[in-house]
């Protein structure tokens, strides 16, 4: 009998109730006790929606971050929020965002916050994480509370429970040793506190844990692979059964080390590590499960039900009751609820999966394994039919643009001059001063921008009405950023809901949900848009808007676009061919916009790529492929421009110290990067490499409502002239502004004006 479970479901609601909760706590419009509330609401739902399987996973809610959450269950807190009283929830705040709400900082007697915890993207995806924090003297407790409050609320609400916990070897592969310490050196008492709370989960009848290691799918050296087998030797005398789980890619070398772990049960994801599945189960002992992570649990297209059956039979033949069947990876990263899309294409919508239905089709797989396919007979021809009509559909291919694609040369990715011969035209056109101040783009996206934008959705503001209320808005920010003083200015992205969203919306072979959102990070959602076929802009999407924005100011204005890797790393791509011919359909359409943007005098054009590092394959083995249509793609975009036009790329919460040759590849004149939050660590990559071109590192953590200080501004570009040229040298944020408002963005780039000016003149 195959048996079904699931590694975590989204948490946000399917209509971003957590979301909503957490910023009217923070914003002290509601109760630590009312968050709490619908924090039980939505685990209970979420129990509910998932009450057909055979164990349903516990302790995957987080109220911010499952990492952070462990952090805390390991003890393992920053220095920085020690002192604090009161609930421990509002201490996973300041170390996520700095803050909790005002009156949890009146009453620990702070009022200026703390600095938050560094974040990171989890793995490949564009989910962060907030990375653990080490020191040679760092020590663990356990604080199971947390884990076991939502144990006892699914126990007492009849779920068939599996908690999930961060295993002990990612989660210290996941930290960092702010200290420069040796993090494995800490493995064995943190092992003694794991073994602690495997066994107190084993005193609440816990039978199954979840123990996610997901670095196994990386490369892993002698130490990291003893490490491992450190770790579940330690562990294997505990109470319960232990399900080791991996995803997001293949094991590849380290089948053997996974396979003999002592543990009851391996998760491998089958959708991105099939080709591990056949010699695992060779591997294997006779005694231990291996489940089967079959459903794609990253992208929302339908799965091929019958297909995979073609494959699974013979193994669940072979298995037996040992085989275990579930989506890839936790759910998190897909919405919630295809029922809701009221809007959506009904054709579009036939062809597509969310987390819910991700688990029906689970269910019509386990009951053909179990009962034989004749019992699944209608759902199994239903898929096939869905199947079909997507393949054949008209929608999906256009020959024109597959043309297009074809005719891409080398010539098309080349700059007229080298950069050395572009950058005296480009300071002679824009007569900047030395450590030049801008921001990443957007400005705070006001209730009076967001009410307009939906007015307008309803038919209640009419096209006329709408543009004059997006006019206003860019009119504000440009008279800002004047007072301020800024350097270069942005039009502030009034009229975009989101930076990939927004230009989805206007090239054809793309598709919009209502409610298909995501978590990227805390109470942060995106709604990733649907790539379903091939790519083409059939008109300009911000050339009228920018040039109104110039048109207010003699200053030089940035054009703002959103570069073809991010735009296809933050969609659902489609699975019918290789992301890389999407990724130059992408280039091609965005280049035709920056191109228009030229010819309109836009002097200065930014193209974003924050998420280039986040598609890099989890094997170095594999990065040259990805890096080299990655930065193609990014080329072709950027590339078409004379030597006097300045362009600028912005990355945010990567690591990509180890591809500083690639991000050089790509040849912008100017690069902005997240530093504020890791201290300038990534600068680390400029010791090593004589990076060519302007480079601006981010002094104000756009994360965190904490208002960076005029010192503090100057301290960090004090490191980065270190490292880099000053006269190469620029001041911006982090990245985009939309989430922060107004009253902390205005005295946060006051100071980085001033910071700049006595970076101008230090006496």
């Amino acid at each position: 009998m195959a048996f079904t479970h699931n590694l975590g479901f989204p948490r946000i609601g399917a209509r971003r109730e957590l979301k909503f909760a957490l910023e009217s706590y923070w914003r002290g419009e509601s109760s630590l006790d009312a968050l709490k509330a619908t924090g039980a609401a939505l685990r209970q739902r979420h129990w509910q929606e998932q009450a057909g399987l055979d164990l349903v996973p516990v302790g995957d809610f987080s109220f911010y971050d499952q990492v952070l959450d462990m952090s805390f269950t390991l003890g393992n807190l920053p220095e920085r929020v020690q002192g604090f009283e009161g609930d421990a929830l509002d201490n996973t705040f300041r170390v996520a965002r700095g803050r909790s709400a005002a009156s949890a900082e009146a009453h620990a007697d702070c009022c200026g916050g703390v600095a938050a915890g560094e974040m990171t993207k989890w793995f490949d995806t564009n989910y962060h994480y907030i990375v653990p924090e080490f020191t040679a003297d760092t020590v663990f407790r356990l604080d199971a509370s947390r884990l076991l409050a939502q144990l006892a609320e699914s126990q007492a609400q009849g779920v068939r429970a599996k908690p999930v916990i961060v295993g002990p070897v990612t989660y210290l592969a996941l930290g960092k040793a702010k200290d420069g310490s040796d993090r494995l050196a800490l493995l064995p008492q943190l092992l003694t506190v794991y073994a602690e709370l495997l066994e107190t989960l084993a005193t609440e009848g816990v039978e199954w844990v979840q123990i996610d290691e997901p670095i196994l799918v990386t490369e892993l050296d002698a130490d990291w692979r003893h490490a491992f087998e450190t770790a579940y030797h330690q562990l294997k005398s505990c109470r319960v059964k232990l399900l080791l789980a991996t995803y997001f890619g293949q094991l590849a070398e380290n089948q053997y080390l996974a396979a003999n772990l002592p543990v009851a049960g391996l998760h491998v994801d089958a959708i991105n590590g099939r080709d591990d599945v056949l010699p695992l189960i060779g591997l294997l002992p006779a005694h231990k499960v291996l489940s089967l992570g079959v459903i794609n649990g990253r992208n929302i297209w339908k799965t091929d039900l019958t297909t995979v059956l073609d494959w699974l039979e013979p193994l669940a033949e072979r298995l037996g009751d040992r085989l275990w069947i579930a989506p890839s990876c936790s759910l998190l990263h897909v919405p919630v609820d295809l029922a809701s899309e009221e809007k959506l294409d009904p054709e579009l919508k036939s062809w597509l999966a969310f987390a819910r239905q991700k688990l029906d089709e689970l269910a019509v797989l386990a009951t053909a394994l179990n009962q034989g396919r004749a019992a699944v007979a209608e759902p199994l021809a239903a898929n096939q039919a869905a199947l079909a009509a997507r393949r054949a559909s008209p929608r999906v291919h256009n020959p024109r643009v597959q043309a297009a694609v074809a005719r891409i040369d080398a010539h098309l990715g080349r700059r007229e001059s080298h950069y050395a011969q572009r950058a005296p035209k480009q300071a002679e056109r824009l007569r900047l001063p030395a450590y030049p101040t801008t921001t990443i783009g957007s400005f705070p996206q006001t209730a009076e921008i967001r009410q307009a934008r939906a007015d307008f959705k309803a038919g209640r503001l009419d096209v006329a009405a709408y543009k004059a209320a997006m006019q206003a808005e860019i009119a504000r920010a440009v008279r800002e950023q004047e007072t301020l003083g800024l350097d270069v200015l942005v039009h502030g992205e009034a009229e975009r809901n989101d930076m990939v969203e927004y230009f989805g919306e206007q090239l054809d072979g793309y598709a919009f949900s209502q409610f298909g959102w995501v978590q990227s990070y805390g109470s942060r959602c995106v709604k990733p848009p649907i790539l379903f076929g091939d790519i083409s802009r059939p008109n300009p999407m911000t050339v009228e808007w920018i040039t109104y924005a110039q048109s207010l100011t003699d200053t030089p204005m940035k054009g703002m676009l959103t570069g073809p890797v991010t735009i296809l790393n933050w969609s659902f791509v489609r699975d019918d061919q290789p992301r890389s011919l999407s990724c130059k359909q992408l280039a091609l359409a965005i280049r035709e916009e920056v191109l228009d943007l030229e010819s309109a005098g836009v002097s200065i054009i930014q193209i974003d790529e924050a998420a280039l590092r986040e598609g890099l394959p989890l094997r170095k083995a594999q990065w040259k492929g990805y890096l080299d249509w990655a930065v193609e793609s990014f080329r072709i975009t950027a590339n078409g421009v004379r030597d006097e036009t300045q362009i600028h790329t912005h990355m945010c919460y990567s690591e990509f110290n180890d591809i500083i040759e690639a991000i050089a590849g790509m040849d912008a004149d100017v690069i902005t990067i997240e530093t504020s939050r890791s201290d300038m660590e990534l600068l680390d990559a400029f010791d090593d490499f004589n990076y060519p071109n302007e480079i601006g590192p981010g002094v104000y953590d756009i994360h965190s409502p904490n208002i960076p200080n005029e010192a503090h501004i100057v301290q960090l570009m004090q490191k980065a002239a270190e490292r880099i040229p000053p006269e190469r040298l620029w001041v911006n944020p982090d990245c985009g502004l939309k989430t922060r408002q107004w009253a902390e963005v205005i005295p946060a780039l006051r100071n980085m004006v001033a910071a700049a000016q006595r970076l101008r003149s230090p006496v």
